[in-house]
């Protein structure tokens, strides 16, 4: 039975209005030009012990455990429609990843669209990976990412690939979007039950964010790329996100590419239900903590 706290997360994420913000591309694309003119922070909570560094001239935060050494690394890319900054929740997550998996968690903040486009950050993150593997060795990274991160890591997982790197400890997907394009029958039907996304704002996020590339391109819809060769592969979709539709199609692909897949469905879950407080969310974070570990 659904927990009570994943019962009244729907409410709660009704009564925010995110599902009205992403309901028009006109409220989706108001809500980013007024953020471009006064950005959100991305600074972690100052209860956060993060040190600061750059990548690329990007900020990039390192969280280390609370207690002991780590032997492993996580490379954390937020969700955001790729047009909205890391989010509270987002902070908390890693701290937690940090302190139960006991590794170090490597956090980049990625320059948003429209500024920040596929063609420059998709490589740029595989850079930043691969700096990283040069200096620990690939069996000990990991990348895990949720939304517009989940589907950037995996096409930065992909990129990696092309570069013959070898291939990563774990790749994990939170709700991934894994094609922009929004065309999906699947998202007519599921719709209505997401209280959180909807087609018209994302979809004008994901134009920002693709820009020249076209909607195909594997680097903004990862799952019409090649997907052969890849890692092993952990993902988490709910029922109720209309990202689901993304994960059902990836589901045959990722058989057919002979990938070790292992998929994690949440009945009557809403989108990113794994990175929220609910017992829900508690149950797959220890299955991301015990991949990435």
């Amino acid at each position: 039975m659904a927990s009570f706290l994943s019962r009244l997360a729907p409410l709660v994420i009704t009564l925010r209005g995110s599902k009205r913000q992403f309901s028009s591309a006109k409220r989706t694309l108001d809500r980013i030009a007024r953020l471009q003119r006064h950005p959100a922070r991305f600074d972690p909570p100052a209860r956060l012990d993060a040190a600061r560094t750059s990548f690329d001239d990007w900020p990039v935060f390192t969280v280390f455990p609370s207690a002991g050494t780590p032997t492993r690394t996580v490379v954390y890319l937020h969700g955001g429609c790729y047009v909205f900054e890391i989010d509270p929740v987002h902070w908390t997550l890693i701290r937690k990843l940090a302190d139960e998996a006991g590794v170090r968690v490597v956090v980049p903040i990625m320059p948003l669209a429209p500024t920040g486009t596929a063609s420059v950050v998709v490589p740029a993150v595989a850079d930043l990976v691969a700096s990283l593997i040069d200096e620990v060795g690939a069996d000990a990274v990991s990348i895990v990412g949720d939304s517009s991160g989940g589907g950037m890591t995996l096409a930065v997982a992909m990129t990696l690939r092309d570069r013959e790197v070898a291939p990563l400890h774990a790749t994990v997907l939170i709700a991934p979007w894994l094609d922009i394009s929004g065309t999906d029958p699947m998202l007519a039907e599921i719709a209505p039950r997401d209280p959180w996304l909807a087609v018209p704002g994302t979809h004008a996020a994901g134009l920002l964010y693709r820009a020249e590339l076209g909607e195909a391109d594997w680097r903004v819809s990862p799952i019409h790329g090649d997907l052969t060769g890849l890692g092993p592969i952990m993902m988490f979709s709910g029922t109720r996100d209309i990202l689901h539709a993304d994960a059902l199609r990836f589901l045959p692909l990722a058989a057919d590419a002979g990938l070790a897949l292992d998929y994690h469905e949440g009945p009557g879950m809403i989108h990113n239900y794994p990175i929220l407080p609910m017992p829900e969310g508690d149950a797959a974070r220890a299955v991301i903590v015990a991949a990435v570990r």
